[in-house]
């Protein structure tokens, strides 16, 4: 079983005007909510691609219901916690260019915090966990060592897609996979990046520092794996951008679900590729659909 944490989860509210006044009334062209968060969004292209999960994190308030209740309307296992406070809302609002509000996410108790970390002691070392997005303050920088103790503990994998420390003070625990983009992996070694080599470089420090498989996103230029073995690289198939968002996730959950499945990286970094276009060419997360229209147009090579 494949188990998602999102730690702080939202709804994406999407909101669409033709020309944006400020201090002026505007009306909607249209309007999206979405469930929203890392773990969630892996989740959701897990479950298209067939592959069942369970999402963990936490969840309150009418906003928390919301996502709850879609989730499970797309036949997702779900067993966050509650917490007394609103899951946030984010808006994104698209005006030629596009807005970010990021709500600010309910405080999260010790009690709340302690009943997530006992619900990961159900594993088993066939499991896998997916640790995606920012922690909140109210649980302290340290929390995903926390929770990475415990998956250890029980004989699990675990994949981070974070960034800066958290990320760093993750890898001696031996993560299956990490996933930063051509820009975090520059922002992680206080480094500019200026090419392919400096890319595979960095790449390999960091299985160095502990990673199993390293996935670096390079938006229109594909994306490497780097192995211990060997360094690949993939084509972005063709399309029209519409979406930026989750298309990452969108990748670390093709990826993690086609491994988890084969055992086969090169199959996992096809179908990882392919899902994080098709839901970069879609206005929400990709369907299984495209993705598996557009997999025979990833083209894997050894560098």
């Amino acid at each position: 079983m494949i188990y998602t944490v999102t730690l702080n989860p939202s709804i994406d509210y999407i909101v669409e005007v033709e020309d944006l006044q400020l201090d002026a009334l505007n009306r909607m062209k249209r309007d999206l909510k979405l469930p929203g968060g890392k773990g969630i969004n892996v989740s959701r292209i897990l479950s298209r691609l067939g592959i069942e999960n369970t999402a963990l994190g936490f969840l309150g308030g009418f906003t928390g219901r919301f996502i709850e209740d879609v989730l499970k309307s797309e036949s997702i296992n779900t067993d966050f916690v509650g917490v007394k406070g609103d899951t946030r809302i984010n808006i994104k609002l698209k005006h030629g260019g596009e807005t970010e509000i990021n709500g600010l996410g309910p405080e999260i108790g010790s009690e709340e915090a302690d009943e997530l970390a006992e619900k990961l002691r159900t594993l088993t070392d066939r499991d896998i966990v997916v640790l995606s997005g920012s922690v909140p303050p109210s649980l302290g920088s340290s929390f995903y060592d926390r929770l990475i103790a415990v998956v250890q503990e029980r004989g699990a994998k675990f994949v981070i897609d974070t960034t800066g420390d958290a990320l760093l003070q993750a890898l001696p625990h031996g993560p299956l996979l990490v996933k930063p983009n051509h820009h975090e992996l520059a922002e992680l070694f206080g480094v500019e990046i200026s090419g392919r080599e400096d890319l595979i470089k960095y790449g390999r420090k960091l299985l160095d520092m502990g990673a199993q498989n390293v996935l670096i996103s390079m938006a229109a230029d594909g994306a490497l794996l780097v192995t211990a073995e060997q360094v690949y690289h993939a084509n972005v198939p063709r399309g029209e951008v519409k979406n930026s968002v989750g298309a990452g996730d969108s990748m670390i959950a093709g990826f993690v679900g086609t491994l988890s499945k084969t055992g086969d990286p090169l199959a996992a970094l096809r179908t990882g590729t392919a899902s994080g276009s098709a839901t970069a060419f879609s206005d929400d997360l990709a369907e299984r659909t495209k993705i598996d229209s557009l997999i025979e147009q990833v083209q894997v090579q050894p560098v």
